[in-house]
Order: structure tokens, then C-alpha cells, then sequence
């Protein structure tokens, strides 16, 4: 499964360009011309390192909440058109949880989800899971990626890293609490959203 994965992002490499550019180009020049937001939270992760502890438990807590976050395993069904799927949902939600993770830069996937995040300016919530900021770097090998895909990376994590975040250590904290404060501050950057838009 894996191998066919990566076989497909090696085949589709210049098509995911096309279709990063193609997105980013409907993203609107004026803020009063912004898409309608389908998601209230996009929820970007490492699927080995997080999808059954803190991604999992962030999406039901924010759905109990009555919001409306995207996480893929919940949110795609099979058939979907993977890349256009997921970017869609960023530039369709209001703010973005990034949990970087010990094997997060390993993921291709991964990067390129931030690096449409940050281009695409969404508020972002970094939560750093057993994992410090400063280890963060692209671990992708160039065979995979051009170098401009390796900058990109490089700059999209250098944006999340200079943005304050909450962190957790699996090995002393407290799972549920670190869920519950994650989404304190995302209804609270909502809030703040809704009246800034109420206030143009």
C-alpha cells in the first residue's frame, strides 16, 4: 500500500504543482470575495504518529463542540480525488491545527498540507507532539521532491516554528487536557474571526 502511495506521488508530481497553482490561484485577491468556509478547523497530522491519540480525539471533541473540523480518515470517503480533496478543505476552513509529530517531516503529505496553509494565510495552531520546534526539518529526500518543493517545506516550517503553539510529551502529560485546551484556543480564534469579519 505504501509503495503504491508513493509510486502515485512520483507519478502525479507535476500534476500536484499544477494543482497547488490552480487552487491557490482561486484563492481571492480582496478579503470581501473570500470562499465560503466548509470546515470551521482543518486538522493537518502525521497519520502513523497521531490519527489514533490526539488527531482523533481533537476531531471529536471540536465535533461535540457543534464545529465543524476536517480530518481526513473521518471526512473522506473512497473515490475521492486525494489532493484536490484536501486542498480544498484548507482553503474552505477558517483556521488550521498543525500536530507536528516525531515522523511528520517524513511525510510529503504532511508538507505539502502546511505549505498550502501558509500560503494561503490561514490562522494556524501548532501543537507539538513529543516533538520540540527546533527538530523540525524537511526529511524528504530530494529524489521525491524538487528543490522549490524543498524550499517551500523549508519556509513553511520555519512560518509554523516562529508561531506559538502548545506542547505535549506523551511520556508525562495528560492526553485529554491537552485536547481540551487545543480546542479552548480554536473556538477562541474563531470568535476572534467571526468579529473581525462582522467588523470590514
Amino acid at each position: 500500500m505504501i509503495s503504491r502511495v508513493f509510486d502515485f506521488m512520483k507519478k502525479s508530481k507535476s500534476s500536484i504543482q499544477l494543482n497547488n497553482t490552480s487552487f491557490l490561484d482561486l484563492l481571492p485577491s480582496s478579503s470581501s470575495t473570500k470562499p465560503k468556509a466548509l470546515n470551521d478547523v482543518f486538522i493537518n497530522h502525521r497519520g502513523s504518529d497521531t490519527k489514533r491519540n490526539i488527531a482523533t480525539l481533537l476531531y471529536d471533541n471540536l465535533n461535540a463542540r457543534n464545529l465543524r473540523p476536517f480530518l481526513d480518515i473521518k471526512n473522506m470517503k473512497p473515490g475521492d480525488k486525494l489532493f484536490d480533496h484536501i486542498n480544498r478543505a484548507i482553503l474552505t476552513s477558517k483556521v488550521a491545527v498543525t500536530v507536528f509529530s516525531p515522523n511528520y517531516c517524513d511525510s510529503y503529505f504532511c508538507l505539502h498540507e502546511l505549505a498550502l496553509i501558509m500560503e494561503s494565510k490561514k490562522r494556524i495552531i501548532p501543537i507539538f507532539f513529543d516533538i520540540n520546534p527546533s527538530q523540525l526539518d524537511v526529511m524528504i529526500e530530494k529524489v521525491t521532491c524538487s528543490d522549490n518543493e524543498i524550499q517551500r517545506f523549508r519556509w513553511a516550517l520555519q512560518e509554523a516554528k516562529d508561531t506559538v503553539g502548545l506542547t505535549f510529551d506523551s511520556c508525562k502529560g495528560n492526553l485529554s487536557e491537552v485536547v481540551t485546551i487545543a480546542s479552548d484556543v480554536i473556538v477562541e480564534r474563531l470568535v476572534e474571526l467571526e468579529a473581525n469579519d462582522e467588523d470590514v
